[in-house]
C-alpha cells in the first residue's frame, strides 16, 4: 500500500516522454476539467468516462506502466470510497428505491458514489502518467513558466515552483520512510491493525510523531545539500538544457483540444436540454 508510484519518474524513451513537461501540464489541466464536467445523461457520463479509462490505459501502456501502480495507488482510497457510499446512502433520497434486507436504499446514492469514485480513479491515473513520464526539475520549469507572469506582481514564482516539484519528489521517499517505521514499531508489539480505538490512535501516534522528526531531518539534509551547492534561489539563473515544443507536441495538441470540446458540447447539451 506504501509503494506508491506517484511521484516516480521512470526512463523510457517513449511517445510521453518526449512531450514538453508544460504541454503534459496543459493536457492533465484541460482533461481533468473534461472529467468533471456533468453530460446530458448517466449514459454519456459513463460511456466518457470508459472512453476515457481505455485512452488512459493506452497512455500507461506507451509509457511503460503497469496497470497495477494504478490499482496500489487506489487501496488507501478504499475507506474513503466506503465512508461516501455510508454518507450518499443516508443523506441521498431520489431515484429508484431499492429494498435490500428490509433496508431501502435509492439508486442516486449508489450513481452519485460510483461517480466519485471513477473521478477519482481517472484524475489519479492521469497524475501518475505526468508525474512517471516526467522528471522532477522538467516539472519544476513547467510550472515556473506557467507562473511567470505573477513575477510582474514580486511573487516567489521560481521558489513556488522548486517547492511544488520537491514535495512531488518526496512522496515516494516519505512513503518508504513510513513502512520502514511501521515495520519497526511492530517488531517492537505496536499492531496497526488490531485493538480498540484507544489503543489504534497510540499505534498511528508512534507513526507519526517519529515519521514527522524523520521529514524534518531530512529536509534540514537537503537544505544543506543544496546550500553547499551554492543554490540561491533568488539568483539568476540559467538552464543547460533548454524544453522547446516539437513536432510531437504540435500532434498531441490537436488531439487533447478536440477531446475537450467533444466534453464541452456534451455538456452544452445538457444546459440547452434544461433551458
Amino acid at each position: 500500500m506504501l509503494n506508491s508510484p506517484l511521484g516516480k519518474y521512470t526512463t523510457s524513451n517513449s511517445f510521453l516522454h518526449r512531450l514538453d513537461p508544460r504541454f503534459k501540464i496543459f493536457a492533465l489541466i484541460i482533461l481533468m476539467t473534461s472529467i468533471f464536467l456533468e453530460y446530458a445523461s448517466r449514459l454519456m457520463d459513463f460511456t466518457y468516462y470508459g472512453f476515457m479509462f481505455c485512452l488512459i490505459l493506452i497512455l500507461m501502456k506507451i509509457a511503460h506502466i503497469r496497470i497495477k501502480s494504478l490499482f496500489n495507488m487506489m487501496k488507501p482510497m478504499a475507506f474513503m470510497i466506503v465512508f461516501i457510499l455510508i454518507i450518499n446512502l443516508c443523506v441521498v433520497k431520489t431515484g429508484n428505491p431499492i429494498n435490500i434486507f428490509q433496508l431501502t436504499i435509492y439508486s442516486d446514492a449508489i450513481f452519485n458514489t460510483l461517480y466519485t469514485f471513477l473521478r477519482l480513479l481517472l484524475m489519479l491515473a492521469l497524475s501518475l502518467i505526468l508525474t512517471s513520464t516526467t522528471k522532477p526539475m522538467d516539472l519544476t520549469y513547467a510550472l515556473e513558466w506557467y507562473l511567470h507572469p505573477l513575477k510582474f506582481i514580486k511573487i516567489p514564482v521560481h521558489i513556488i515552483a522548486m517547492i511544488i516539484s520537491l514535495a512531488l519528489r518526496f512522496i515516494p521517499t516519505l512513503l518508504e520512510e513510513t513502512e520502514k517505521i511501521m515495520k519497526a514499531q511492530a517488531s517492537r508489539g505496536v499492531d496497526f491493525e488490531n485493538g480498540s480505538l484507544k489503543e489504534k490512535m497510540r499505534a498511528i501516534i508512534s507513526l507519526i510523531i517519529p515519521l514527522f522528526f524523520s521529514s524534518i531531518q531530512r529536509s534540514l539534509e537537503l537544505a544543506d545539500a543544496m546550500e553547499v551547492r551554492g543554490y540561491d534561489p533568488n539568483a539568476k539563473r540559467t538552464r543547460y538544457r533548454i524544453n522547446r515544443f516539437t513536432r510531437v507536441d504540435l500532434i498531441a495538441l490537436p488531439i487533447v483540444l478536440i477531446l475537450f470540446s467533444c466534453a464541452f458540447l456534451l455538456m452544452y447539451f445538457k444546459i440547452n436540454f434544461y433551458l
